[in-house]
């Protein structure tokens, strides 16, 4: 009987690319034997920079929801006032499409960000990797560095760990709390949620919203927060097909850091990389960037700042790992502007330019008309026939609060009902008019109701019917 060949599948080491040598990553010494590993701290230009993005818009996000402009909020998303108040500029619901443009237009500068320097947005300007480190830098603080949680992790739990840990959780869910109260202020004026909360008045829907974002913030950046970059973030997806060859990101250069070997074992032929891995401890998601670019890698450029105080240490040069192209470690020229990254860079210029010419043309004055549906028109006598109107006038001005409301049409009308609008009123609410005609002979004409200020004025036409067709 003929034998058939047996085909043996390839092993691992014969797909691994030929400039990088198969390699087992020794254990860390800040992974847990559960899997949880713990983020190691460091300092360096990157850094600092990242703290020069994040801790701005910190004090913005935390300072911006208690500055008032005349008694108003300056920033306010009101449901009760029919309102948006961005930068003390009053805007109406109907204006909420410049949101929508403004969100595409960022949506356009994150996509040319991408193409241009990969994750760079999420490392250093994501709300949820600032809050990370923010929550990192709390459990350092109350139980010690990495190192030593990990140490604390592997032994038997001792009431001094327990204390601390303890310590750790209540601290962050004050600043998940801190965090959830803020958001809910630019929706309810935060000075009446305070004051709501210590009078013990706070109603049922803004506790139940700001326990559920303080769960949420305390959840995120807390307990399972590198799986959400991973897993939950769709930006991580996105890149995969937005970078190419030129995209600068966080690399680990392989032709200058392979062969890996240890300072003291190494040989003439060793590559600079010591295989020390801190670049390892110090990744918020757990990855090692010397395997190459990853969905989980959010640019921090925490292991570029980890390594250069390595390499600065052993007197070589720095930039092992950096910011840097697949091209460029290749050993070709790198193309900054490429037909993609400009097509990103109109798209988002045409999109912000957009909003920005609609916040010069927003709704200064809103205005409402309905028919009452329970009778068409009325005939008070042969001659005169009545139409009843329900409307409600918005205002969105600050040097604007009455406005005077008048009728024209094609006949001789009348119009009965409050002549004078305040619209300081901070209910808007319908209101009442009737408008009645003498000797119309045409079955509906054509009325238009004026509604005129200081400042604000405005028209809307609608029909008077004198009987059913």
């Amino acid at each position: 009987m003929e034998k058939i060949p047996v085909v043996q599948e390839p092993v691992a080491q014969d797909l691994a690319p030929p400039h990088l040598p198969p390699h087992t990553l020794p254990h860390s010494p800040t992974s847990g034997r559960d899997g949880k590993f713990h983020v190691r701290l460091t300092e360096g230009r990157f850094q600092n920079l990242r703290r020069l993005v994040s801790w701005p818009l910190l004090a913005l996000y935390f300072g911006l929801v208690w500055v008032q402009f005349d008694g108003q909020p300056w920033f306010l998303f009101s449901f009760e006032q029919h309102k948006i108040i961005l930068f003390g500029q009053a805007l109406s619901w109907r204006d909420l499409s410049l949101l929508a443009g403004l969100l595409i237009a960022s949506a356009a500068l994150l996509f040319f960000l991408a193409v241009a320097w990969g994750r760079i947005w999420c490392g250093f300007a994501c709300p949820q990797s600032i809050w990370t480190w923010l929550f990192i830098r709390i459990e350092d603080f109350t139980e010690g560095r990495a190192d030593k949680r990990t140490r604390q992790a592997a032994a038997p739990l001792t009431f001094h760990t327990l204390i601390r840990r303890l310590i750790k959780h209540l601290l962050w869910i004050l600043l998940a709390l801190a965090t959830a109260i803020t958001f809910t202020g630019y929706f309810v004026p935060v000075r009446e949620i305070l004051s709501a909360a210590i009078q013990l008045e706070l109603s049922a829907t803004v506790s139940g919203w700001i326990l559920i974002m303080a769960g949420i913030t305390y959840l995120n950046a807390g307990l399972v927060r590198e799986q959400i970059c991973l897993h939950a973030c769709p930006y991580s997806r996105f890149q995969g097909v937005m970078f190419d060859d030129h995209t600068r990101t966080v690399s680990y250069d392989a032709r200058r850091g392979e062969p890996r070997a240890n300072r003291r074992k190494g040989s003439g032929n060793s590559g600079d990389c010591v295989d020390c891995g801190l670049c390892v401890q110090v990744c918020p998601a757990g990855i090692d960037i010397r395997d190459g670019l990853q969905a989980a890698c959010i640019d921090c450029a925490a292991c570029i700042d980890a390594c250069d105080r390595v390499m600065s240490k052993l007197e070589r040069p720095a930039g092992l790992i950096r910011f840097t192209s697949e091209a460029q470690l290749q050993g070709e020229k790198t193309h900054f502007f490429r037909p993609r990254l400009a097509g990103y860079a109109a798209v988002m210029l045409v999109a912000f330019s957009a909003v920005l010419y609609g916040f010069t043309q927003t709704t200064q004055l809103l205005v409402e008309i309905r028919r009452d549906r329970g009778a068409m028109f009325r005939q008070v006598n042969a001659q005169t026939v009545c139409n009843v109107y329900q409307i409600k006038v918005e205002g969105y001005s600050e040097t604007q609060r009455f406005v005077d409301v008048s009728i024209t049409g094609e006949g001789e009308f009348s119009l009965f009902g409050q002549r004078t609008i305040d619209l300081s009123e901070e209910n808007a609410y319908w209101l009442p008019y009737r408008v009645c005609a003498r000797d119309l002979a045409l079955s509906k004409a054509e009325l238009i109701f004026h509604f005129k200020g200081e400042a604000l004025s405005a028209s809307r036409q609608t029909t008077f019917l004198t009987r059913v067709f």
